[in-house]
């Protein structure tokens, strides 16, 4: 489900952060090579850095990723997601646009790029790219260690 947009593309249905672990978007179609992950208020429980994971018709993958993300002076990486905040805050309201886009059809490569912020805070970079094992139909937002819960905010998703 989710609206057609009228200048192309398809907005998923909106999900709220308010609980659990991670949010799933599942069921993208075949043929997309853009997607457009949009938080708004977005907060957990604790510290750990937030991330986003793709994956296809065998689950969301956790190996593969190149990331990294700089907010200020400080900056992480990883090969496990694609991390999308530096350092986190409990209770931080992050907002923002994270972009990913097809780079080869061929092996399901993705690049990723974006931009988050929270009050009083400087706006967090980052940077991937991942291949997944086949062709992509689904993102999960969640944390890094997977265990804090989510507690204010809401995210959602556009496709073409």
């Amino acid at each position: 489900s989710g609206t057609l947009i009228a200048n192309g593309g398809k907005l998923a249905t909106e999900q709220a952060t308010t609980s659990g672990t991670s949010i799933d978007f599942t069921g993208i179609p075949a043929g997309i090579g853009h997607i457009e992950i949009m938080l708004n208020g977005v907060s957990t429980s604790g510290v750990s850095i937030l991330q986003i994971q793709i994956g296809d018709s065998g689950g969301v993958e956790t190996t593969g990723y190149l990331s990294g993300v700089s907010q200020g002076i400080t900056s992480t990486s990883s090969t496990s997601a694609f991390l999308i905040n530096a350092a986190s805050v409990a209770a931080s309201a992050y907002v923002g646009l994270i972009c990913l886009s097809l780079e080869d059809g061929s092996d399901n490569t993705w690049v990723q790029s974006g931009n988050l912020v929270a009050p009083g805070a400087n706006v967090h970079v980052s940077a991937g790219a991942k291949a997944t094992s086949a062709v992509l139909d689904r993102i999960r937002l969640t944390t890094a260690g997977g265990t804090d819960t989510f507690d204010a905010g809401s995210v959602n998703i556009r496709y073409w």
